[in-house]
């Protein structure tokens, strides 16, 4: 289903309109070609720093080594904030001295924090991606794609803490170290301001990557992320793929049962989750869609966590347009303890005494 660029006039080399509820692609052109992301790299950089500091926010001394060019919260050596200041340094002033304070600090060198940023990368699934530098600086090694960076986003918008600040129009850090020192930063993303329904975003800009804007959008309960890379044109271009996805499209979404019973295991019951709750249709069809639930009563132990438990379907004209999979939330053994066989009839028959 999606289209090329030219169709809604975006000046984009790569671009991407991603749903983070469900993983459709509404629109793209060029969405998997290796670019460099430039400082839009500073998602990846600040969720591991938020990670870091969920486990200890400590207080971080500015020193010689972080120092970096380009874009900076302004830190001058000796000053002390915590690991949280420094992803507020990151998201909203695009600091490139923050982003190197954390690497080294969480990792202990800018190298050995690339490898982090690598290793959640595949975790996410980014399969096109490589980081080097923490900041976005320009490196031949350092690159991804709209694709992955509309998934980099999906994810760390599920992180508390990076979803509160990415949403934030200007934040406010009290430094440790002077302890009178207090800094507003203002938020580079324009969208805060200007679209109705944004919720986040990161900017980017280098000579080579051109001007680079990953965005976050939620409307109507559907949330929707938008990447340009090397566009001259990106408020305008981000506004108009959010038009595009908000006006066609809308998600349907599915009553899926939190959990089955289950017959001969140590309980009685089995939780059941979904790999997401809806799923994304023309807009002008949603009356005619039909939900089937394809999920059995009850099943036997012992089940696995992670196994296939059954499916949601929404089904239009005849034809399946979409699917929810349903799988087991937890393992669950077989029971050790003796049944008899009138027992175990009233399992099969759903009976609860």
């Amino acid at each position: 289903m999606p289209v090329h660029a030219e169709d809604i006039g975006c000046s984009a080399r790569a671009y991407e309109l991603y749903c983070a509820d469900n993983g459709f692609v509404m629109l793209s052109d060029n969405a998997n070609e290796k670019l460099p992301m430039a400082s839009t790299t500073k998602i990846m950089t600040t969720l591991l720093t938020l990670e870091e500091a969920a486990k200890d926010n400590r207080v971080i001394t500015f020193t010689e080594d972080m120092i970096a060019e380009g874009s900076s919260m302004y830190l001058q050596i000796g000053e002390k904030v915590t690991l949280r200041d420094l992803a507020i340094g990151m998201m909203m002033q695009s600091g490139n001295d923050a982003a190197n304070a954390a690497a080294i600090s969480i990792a202990g060198s800018i190298e050995a924090f690339a490898d982090m940023m690598n290793a959640k990368a595949r975790e996410i699934g980014m399969k096109d991606t490589h980081f080097v530098t923490p900041s976005g600086l320009d490196d031949d090694g350092h690159y991804s794609t709209a694709h992955d960076m509309a998934l980099l986003m999906a994810y760390a918008l599920q992180n508390e803490d990076f979803a509160e600040i990415t949403s934030q129009t200007s934040m406010t850090v009290d430094f440790i170290e002077p302890s009178d020192k207090r800094v507003s930063y203002p938020n580079h993303n324009r969208l805060l301001r200007i679209y109705d329904g944004c919720i986040g975003g990161k900017t980017g800009y280098t000579d080579s990557a051109g001007r680079c804007l990953v965005s976050a959008a939620n409307r109507d309960g559907m949330t929707l992320i938008a990447v340009t890379l090397d566009d001259p044109d990106d408020w305008d271009d981000h506004m108009r793929l959010y038009d595009y996805g908000f006006d066609n499209f809308s998600a349907i979404f599915a009553d899926v049962p939190k959990a089955i019973d289950i017959v001969g295991g140590v309980s009685d019951t089995v939780a059941i989750s979904a790999d997401s709750d809806s799923v994304i249709i023309p807009k002008d069809s949603a009356e005619e869609v039909i939900t089937r639930l394809f999920l059995p009563v009850f099943t036997y132990a012992p089940v696995s966590e992670g196994n296939t438990a059954g499916k949601v379907s929404f089904m239009l004209d005849g034809e399946e347009i979409g699917e929810i999979t349903l799988s087991f939330a937890e393992s669950v053994d077989v029971s050790r303890q003796k049944r008899s066989f009138i027992e175990y009839i009233k399992d099969l028959f759903n009976w609860h005494s």
